[in-house]
């Protein structure tokens, strides 16, 4: 050998083993043996895994939306909470929502009442609730969440709230109590009717019955459905569910029954007021008594607002201005509200004569309508 050769040898001998190494192993004639290991190139470009199209759904919506509630423990100790929790009648309740400017929401009877029973309280770092001596009335659904101010404006930080719906179990009132005896449920055939026969106990079982005939009215999970924490709910309602039904509980002892619900179909589809007006009289003498009544047909749970125009406004001439409404049947159960407005002129003079126009509006928008009086 000359000395070039010797010099290339250990280059050689190298180069085989790192081409061994990077993954190129030098061919072997000897078979393979049954269950003998493969070693895996280490320099094999490996393909980032992108994660399945769920699983980066669901990391996008826990990063738009973080639940701030947690509700307080014995001995300090916080715990985050499920869509419903289920506590003991009598029992006391603190919740806690993180952030420096918090709203609440809860069962409205809190307020209504003034509850001393119910305490917010804003802390350093978060904001607390606190309800003493719980009562099965308690059971709803109680949330939070952020506010996002610039001066004196403010919005509700969606991707930072929190609820829970908390059923407060009571076995002597399965049913969440209700101020009255009676409540009447308008049946619209646009949208679900909801029976709110409510329960304290999840578990329970609960039957929809009609007072006459006397029947117990099936729930097939499609059209009527039940939800714990809403009631009954007709999907589709129609004018063969009118009457008056009401709801009963069993949970390991005797049933309890709800009270009587008064269900009325609404003929009355929605939209702007259907307004109509008319005089006492299109033609008036002086020192005439002068009355125009708008009157609007429409669904009984929707409110009507009226405006006037009338002659005599800019000279500021007197006039008597009565609104009023009154729930109307046609036919048996079958509900419309009549809404009126009363313009009263008491003394008529020529100033007063003129068109006399009636805005009537609600939530879906508003109708004008207008009369002439004139003067004999």
């Amino acid at each position: 050998l000359n000395c070039s050769e010797v010099l290339h040898l250990p280059v050689l001998h190298v180069s085989l083993r790192l081409e061994w190494f990077i993954g190129q192993p030098v061919k072997s004639k000897r078979p393979k043996e049954p269950g003998e290991n493969k070693i895996k190139p280490i320099n094999k470009k490996v393909k980032p895994k992108t994660p399945k199209m769920k699983e980066r759904e669901s990391a996008d919506s826990s990063l738009k939306s973080q639940s701030i509630l947690t509700q307080v423990m014995d001995k300090g100790h916080f715990q985050k909470l499920a869509a419903t929790l289920s506590l003991s009648a009598g029992q006391s309740l603190e919740l806690r929502c993180k952030g420096s400017n918090v709203t609440w929401s809860y069962p409205s009877y809190l307020d209504t009442f003034k509850d001393s029973r119910l305490s917010i309280k804003q802390l350093d770092r978060s904001s607390q609730l606190i309800l003493a001596n719980s009562t099965a009335a308690d059971t709803g659904e109680y949330s939070c969440w952020l506010q996002l101010c610039n001066g004196n404006k403010c919005r509700k930080d969606e991707t930072k709230t929190g609820s829970t719906y908390i059923f407060f179990t009571d076995k002597e009132e399965l049913f969440v109590p209700t101020p009255g005896y009676f409540e009447i449920v308008y049946l619209n055939p646009d949208k679900p009717a909801v029976i709110p026969c409510r329960v304290t106990t999840p578990s329970a079982k609960v039957t929809l019955h009609r007072e006459f005939p006397a029947e117990e009215i099936e729930t097939d999970g499609t059209d009527i459905v039940y939800d714990a924490k809403k009631g009954f709910i007709f999907q589709h309602p129609t004018s063969n569910h009118k009457g008056i039904v009401y709801c009963k509980a069993e949970s390991q002892g005797a049933p309890q029954i709800s009270i009587r619900y008064h269900l009325l179909y609404v003929e009355v589809p929605k939209g702007p007021p259907s307004a109509t007006i008319a005089a006492s009289s299109s033609r008036a003498a002086l020192s005439d008594r002068l009355q125009v009544v708008c009157t609007v047909l429409g669904e009984p749970d929707v409110d009507v607002n009226f405006r006037w125009q009338y002659p005599g406004q800019e000279f500021e001439r007197p006039v008597i201005i009565q609104n009023f409404w009154r729930l109307i049947n046609r036919g048996i159960g079958h509900t419309t509200r009549i809404s009126k407005s009363v313009l009263l002129v008491e003394d008529f003079e020529a100033i007063d004569a003129g068109n006399y126009v009636c805005i009537a509006q609600n939530l879906q928008g508003q109708t004008t309508v207008a009369t002439k009086v004139q003067l004999k």
